[in-house]
């Protein structure tokens, strides 16, 4: 027996939302499957929240920095970075999430869940066109930086846990990569 899990659409995803179907729940949707999202332990709310108010520090006017909101993609995923940088469109985000044409940056920390982030969100958002992604390893304190998607992958994966950092829209800001993760 082949088991085929039911597939949702962003338009089934947003309808349960109303309805309050997940309401008790933290889900996102990847690849048309609701998935359960990992617990945040302090470190993960600390550092996340950190790099958040250093970034609209930095950004103040230029982008919009969004802690943990669904982002929309066309293919069937809603998913919930830690950080999202985006255009500034103020009201435009009553009527939609951002779209990947508004998405500068994603983020994601990762303890628990670092292979969801590595494996599943990396090629959904190279899907996407994302065309910078970071995942900052908790555990193993470094970070993960993806750029350059093409046919559904990113062409450059690296590795930092030390030196500077900047963003692909943005390289006038310059983060110490120690900062993402360390005290």
């Amino acid at each position: 027996m082949t088991i085929t899990p039911c597939r949702w659409t962003i338009d089934d995803y947003h309808q349960m939302i109303a309805a309050g179907i997940l309401a008790d729940r933290r889900v996102e949707l990847l690849d048309g499957v609701i998935v359960e999202m990992s617990p945040e332990g302090t470190p993960h709310s600390y550092f996340s929240d950190r790099l958040a108010n250093d970034l609209r520090t930095a950004l103040v006017g230029r982008a919009q920095v969004r802690e943990a909101k669904p982002i929309t993609l066309l293919d069937a995923s809603e998913p919930e970075p830690d950080i999202a940088i985006v255009e500034p469109l103020d009201d435009v985000y009553l009527d939609h999430h951002p779209y990947p044409e508004n998405v500068f940056l994603l983020i994601e920390y990762a303890d628990s869940g670092l292979t969801k982030d590595l494996e599943i969100k990396s090629k959904i958002y190279a899907r996407a066109g994302i065309a910078d992604y970071w995942v900052v390893d908790l555990k193993n304190q470094r970070l993960i930086v993806f750029r350059s998607p093409d046919l559904g992958e990113y062409q450059q994966r690296n590795t930092l846990t030390s030196g500077t950092i900047s963003p692909l829209m943005f390289s006038n800001i310059a983060l110490q990569v120690a900062r993402l993760m360390k005290r």
